[in-house]
């Protein structure tokens, strides 16, 4: 990523803002300003950092000064104005000056309330609109190097899978098949793990569960559900595997679950509301009699973040577009016995949805 990457994403969000009837972004430390102008700061703390964006402006850049150099550092600072703010001064005072007194302004979901407060203080006749409400695609549709990215992660987290399926989980712990996947997300290139979900047996039918101390038993079904960041963009991917030969209902679940992940894989193509893709999930796992055990969207977006906009669910109206990158994870979950999902992550193309994981989704057996 060079300056002018981030110098073409900044003016976009400046059109964006404008589109949208803002006066500008003001943007708090997070994924968002990373994603704008390459500015990562040492750690999100009291001291107000915020980037302000207005469209056909140069950006600015405010920064605690013990933080300047820092800033200065950042890969999209030559096209950015950075300023310093000293302890003691009022660093609100000086967004005011940058700022319409009277604008509405899209601010970052991640905000704290004490700088959000701070700026109503010094900008009484402003107003705010979180940015996934305001812009809810700023960051949906990714341009070939973000896809490339995300096919990276992707096909380490598909390497992690193709390993864990060779480690014992009969009369292991779920927390130590969970520090396996960490530490083979790890090895393959990711700097960050954000979720090694490990639900056995009952544990699987809670979508979110975490990993804990119960032992995984010959019979259990066990949902893997793991992902994080590897060069700055995300993976997310689900298996469901069996400990030891599976009964009729549980291959019976497991089908209807891949069933319909297969369907909405093939509804993707341009155009087609987000929903749609979620509606033919669910009326496949509906048809089967299990509708009211998929308790959760089909999809959402990954990025820079791994939950983030498009969301794949009823009342998301808004069109795939090329460029698009989201999960497709339907799953059933059966209280007290077990659960399923199986997971992708997938790039909306011209010609339909090209999946950026590969791994079988056939039920594997482990020991």
């Amino acid at each position: 990523m060079t300056h002018e990457d981030y110098e073409r994403r900044m003016d976009r969000a400046g059109r964006a803002a404008a589109d949208a009837g803002l006066a500008g972004l003001i943007v708090t430390p997070g994924p968002d300003l990373v994603w704008l102008c390459g500015y990562r700061p040492p750690a999100a703390t009291e001291r107000l950092t915020a980037l302000v964006i207005e469209p056909g402006r140069r950006s600015r850049l405010l920064v605690p000064v013990l933080e300047y150099p820092d800033a200065e550092r950042s890969p999209g600072a030559p096209v950015l104005e950075v300023s310093g703010w000293t302890d003691g001064s009022e660093p609100y005072a000086e967004v005011a000056k940058w700022v319409d007194p009277k604008g509405r302004y899209g601010v970052s979901d991640g905000t704290w309330a004490l700088h959000l407060l701070g700026l109503q203080r010094s900008l009484p006749g402003t107003a705010y609109t979180a940015l996934t409400e305001s812009l809810p695609m700023l960051r949906a549709v990714k341009d070939a190097h973000e896809v490339a990215r995300l096919a990276a992660a992707g096909a380490a987290a598909d390497a992690t899978y193709e390993e864990i399926l060779r480690v014992r989980f009969g009369g292991r712990r779920e927390c130590d098949v969970a520090a396996d996947l960490a530490r083979l997300l790890t090895e393959h290139g990711h700097s960050q793990v954000d979720f090694t979900v490990v639900g056995s047996g009952p544990n699987g039918a809670d979508p979110h569960h975490e990993a804990g101390e119960r032992v995984i038993e010959e019979g259990d079904m066990v949902v893997l559900d793991f992902g994080g960041l590897k060069d700055g963009y995300g993976s997310d991917t689900s298996r469901t595997v069996h400990v030891g030969p599976p009964g009729a209902e549980e291959r019976k679940v497991h089908d209807i679950v891949r069933e319909a992940q297969q369907a909405a894989f093939e509804a993707v193509r341009p155009g087609v509301a987000c929903q749609d893709v979620d509606r033919v999930a669910r009326k496949i796992i509906k048809a089967a009699g299990y509708g009211e055990y998929f308790i959760h969207r089909t999809g959402h977006g990954i990025g820079v973040t791994t939950h983030e906009p498009p969301y794949l669910v009823e009342g998301e109206h808004l069109p795939l577009v090329p460029g698009m990158c989201f999960s497709i994870e339907p799953g059933i979950y059966l209280p007290g016995r077990f659960g399923v999902r199986i997971e992708d992550i997938v790039t909306c193309t011209e010609s339909g949805g090209r999946r950026l994981n590969g791994t079988a989704r056939e039920m594997a057996v482990v020991r």
